[in-house]
């Protein structure tokens, strides 16, 4: 019985995932967004029966029913997560919600089956993270002034990295985190969302040389500050997101153009400055060299993606636990080993129509500063999927950074989560200039329609709407 479960599992939850993907994209073919009601709630009972049938084969495999109370605290949480955006924000995107609840539901069912305490640890997280979310975009839509704080994002954002590189403690050569209370913070991840804040307050009423340069000179700060603590995953988000950003701001392409010849060189020179990098390149080129030092995560990642096939081999079939830190940077790879690769090319088409949703809203936006947020926090969320799964399948040298919402991390999710809710509250935003858009033009079609019944109305005259001069000035017929 148990084998029959274990295998006919892996095809149901496999069509489940498929079938919320094309939902996904299925989305951006109808315009408004309540015409999008029946396929948010189809998105629902997916997920909702994806999150069950996994649990039932953890149940199966473990023979510990017990997995269940964990999975019934879990659908409460992401239940009451939808029904609460839902009523709390009638005019928010609810495409960005249930992508959020679905990954969630992913790295809920991966951490669970690679170690029940981590997840559960993630899960108390995720919960203290959502509270926080919820009432996110209600500031972001409510308070305007937030672009006018230019000086003050760069200072915050210097300074919370500045503490890391002084007082933070050093995890494998790098200066990534300090502990507060006990609790243990990767102000990076933080300052993420402030440095968007910041480029954006910085050029969105101009953005010449001037302004290009002195948002490039505090970007720079940010940069310089993460490579002398090692960080050079969060280094290269920080420079990528910037000179996307300007060149969307100012829309001169120039800009791309310096900023490839300009990374290329940093690369190079971090390349021969830092042995930790030549190691990771290293093993990027011919991890077979190293298999038995530097090359034995990148040779395990690969081993596990390849061995899973389409439908992946089943949960707690195979071996993902051999892959060190296999919860945080290579969750990926177990991912693939077990739920398939058909599942996880889901997972990254699920982040992909996120970002999509992102870019919507920021082109849809009508003022620049909000745009530019957009953009930038979409921009921040997909480069660092693509980070994560192209170093776990040797596509790009390793990073080390996280997998939104699924790997394991607090500071990551709680950080994922905050992205999100102030794209929510900017979709909240995109849809009262919609509504005053749609004022607008009504009242224009009011006034075009008075203004036809008056010219039908009034009298006609035999010599109306002709010129005539008189006494070297010109007059015109007047209405009566």
């Amino acid at each position: 019985m148990e084998l029959y479960v274990s295998e006919f599992s892996k095809y149901v939850i496999t069509l489940l995932i498929a079938l919320y993907t094309y939902e996904s994209f299925a989305v951006f073919r109808k315009k408004q967004e309540s015409d999008r009601n029946g396929i948010y709630t189809r998105q629902n009972i997916l997920m909702f029966g994806l999150h069950f049938s996994c649990f039932i084969v953890i149940c199966f495999e473990t023979g510990d029913i017990t997995y269940l109370f964990f999975y019934a605290f879990q659908q409460i949480v992401l239940y009451a997560t939808v029904i609460l955006f839902r009523m709390l924000y009638p005019k928010t995107n609810r495409l960005l919600v249930n992508n959020m609840c679905m990954l969630l539901t992913v790295g809920f069912v991966i951490l669970t089956r690679l170690s029940l305490g981590k997840a559960i640890r993630q899960f108390i997280i995720v919960m203290i993270s959502l509270v926080i979310a919820l009432v996110i975009p209600f500031f972001v839509s409510r308070f305007r002034f937030l672009k006018e704080w230019k000086w003050i994002y760069a200072a915050a954002g210097i300074v919370a990295l500045g503490i890391v590189l002084v007082l933070g403690q050093t995890t494998y050569g790098s200066k990534l985190s300090y502990t507060i209370a006990g609790l243990t913070f990767q102000p990076s991840e933080f300052v993420k969302i402030i440095f968007v804040f910041f480029v954006a307050s910085a050029l969105y009423k101009a953005a010449g040389f001037f302004e290009v340069f002195t948002t490039a000179v505090i970007a720079a700060a940010h940069v310089i500050i993460l490579v002398c603590s090692k960080d050079l995953g969060s280094a290269l988000i920080f420079f990528v997101v910037y000179v996307l950003m300007v060149v969307v701001a100012s829309r001169n392409w120039l800009y791309l153009l310096a900023g490839v010849s300009g990374g290329s060189v940093a690369a190079y020179l971090a390349y021969r400055v830092f042995p930790h990098i030549q190691v990771r390149v290293q093993a990027f080129k011919d991890p077979w060299s190293v298999i038995d030092s530097t090359g034995y995560q990148i040779t395990q990642s690969l081993f596990a993606i390849t061995s899973g096939g389409w439908f992946g081999l089943g949960l707690f079939k195979g071996t993902p636990e051999s892959i060190p830190f296999v919860e945080a940077d290579f969750i990926f790879s177990a991912i693939t080993e077990e739920l398939g690769l058909l599942f996880a090319l889901c997972v990254i088409l699920i982040c992909v129509s996120s970002f999509v949703m992102f870019m919507n809203i920021s082109m849809n936006l009508k003022d620049k500063f909000y745009q530019l947020t957009a953009f930038g926090l979409g921009v921040t969320y997909i480069f660092q999927v693509f980070l994560t799964i192209g170093g776990g399948c040797k596509f790009i040298p390793l990073t080390g950074v996280t997998l939104p919402f699924i790997s394991y991390g607090g500071s990551s999710v709680l950080t994922t989560l905050i992205m999100f809710s102030i794209t929510e509250g900017l979709s909240m935003i995109q849809e009262e200039e919609a509504e005053e858009e749609k004022h607008r033009r009504k009242r224009i079609r009011q006034k075009k329609k008075k203004q036809a019944g008056r010219k039908k109305d009034r009298p006609v005259y035999e010599y109306e709407d002709l010129d005539f001069e008189e006494d070297g000035e010109t007059f015109e017929q007047e209405e009566e």
